[in-house]
């Protein structure tokens, strides 16, 4: 084979394609830290056009944050190019997030900077999602194992109790069968449903406006929805009722810790260049549920997702779980944020 051939051809490449598509958010500033360039990743990041932010001071995207401001004057001074790792933003839009920031001199017809934000919290999110997803895996194999016994448990049971003739005894034997029965019946439940999944495509804000209909017939005007839809989002290729049920089952959650009485806020946004379970998309959709309850305790939001996990007493720990699992069979993450005042959960599915 000629060597020639397998040479890459750069020209086929632009730096703007190439700029669009990074998951960092880019920003280019000029002399005075105003908005030239932003790529996708911030327009997302700030929930911000590029006509919107050009020639926009840097400190109007983050009001209130000196330490990065007195950075890029810093950079700007010297010349020299600056990491920070771990930095806390908070922005308007989306409240408070964590950054690896990196700033350098452009040297252009004149001096301008470039910003660069890493995320880490979404990224972090991701992975411990992708993470349970693995150990779920492990559990759900588990469960197979322990319901398989059960049934050849329960019929020696049956078997034993047609050989007694006391009725103590078949007490005894009545126990077994009802504990292997209830042990069945979890560890069904732990497995989920056994049906496939019968994609079509949706409108996400008909699944979201059906959910808000079920539960507005349970409660009263103590509990109010909001709802804050982002109309561009094309159809997502999902399963209708599996929606139905993990949308449902978080917000019956929410309702439950706020005892009936407060604000329950749905939101979708367009995301892009995300990766879920090591794939990447170009284009997905995140839907947030926002409550104004207690918040979940410390203690149990690593461990949330997991089976037989609850805070409530009358909880059997697998709605979550279950929530899990049907996000997955749709190709999504889930994950969770919480604090008091304010839990939100949010889910992403890919759009392709």
């Amino acid at each position: 084979m000629n060597l020639n051939n397998k040479l890459i051809n750069f020209e086929q490449f632009s730096s703007d394609d190439v700029l669009e598509s990074l998951s960092t958010a880019i920003l280019v500033l000029d002399t005075n830290l105003r908005v030239c360039y932003i790529n996708t990743s911030t327009e997302v990041m700030f929930e911000i056009s590029q006509r919107q932010a050009e020639h926009v001071p840097f400190q109007t995207l983050l009001p209130g944050e000196t330490h990065l401001l007195n950075s890029l004057r810093r950079v700007f001074s010297n010349g020299q190019a600056l990491i920070e790792r771990e930095v806390q933003l908070f922005i308007p839009a989306a409240g408070e997030i964590v950054v690896d920031c990196s700033i350098k001199v452009l040297d252009v017809a004149e001096p301008h900077l470039l910003v660069e934000l890493a995320q880490l919290d979404y990224q972090q999110r991701v992975n411990r999602d992708e993470n349970l997803h693995t150990q779920q895996q492990v559990v759900r194999g588990l469960a197979h194992e322990i319901k398989n016994p059960l049934g050849g448990l329960r019929g020696a049971a049956q078997l034993l109790e047609r050989q007694l003739a006391s009725d103590d005894l078949k007490e005894y034997t009545r126990i077994i069968i009802n504990e292997a029965d209830r042990l069945q019946n979890l560890m069904t439940r732990m497995l989920g449903p056994y049906q496939q999944s019968e994609k079509q495509y949706l409108n996400i804000h008909e699944v979201l406006q059906r959910v808000r209909q079920l539960v507005d017939i349970e409660v009263d005007e103590r509990l109010q929805f909001i709802t804050d839809y982002d109309p561009s989002i094309p159809a997502l290729h999902a399963d209708f009722d599996q929606l139905i049920q993990i949308f449902l089952n978080i917000v019956r959650n929410a309702v439950q810790a706020m005892h009936g009485i407060g604000i329950i806020r749905l939101k979708t946004r367009i995301q892009r260049n995300l990766t879920i379970e090591k794939r990447f998309y170009k284009l997905g959709v995140l839907v947030e549920i926002e409550d104004n309850g207690p918040g979940i305790p410390k203690q149990l939001q690593d461990s949330l997702f997991y089976p037989l996990v609850t805070g409530r007493a009358d909880g059997t720990g697998l709605g979550l779980y279950l929530v899990q699992n049907l996000v997955h069979r749709n190709a999504g993450t889930v994950s969770c944020s919480s604090h008091a005042g304010q839990t939100i959960f949010a889910i992403i599915f890919p759009l392709e």
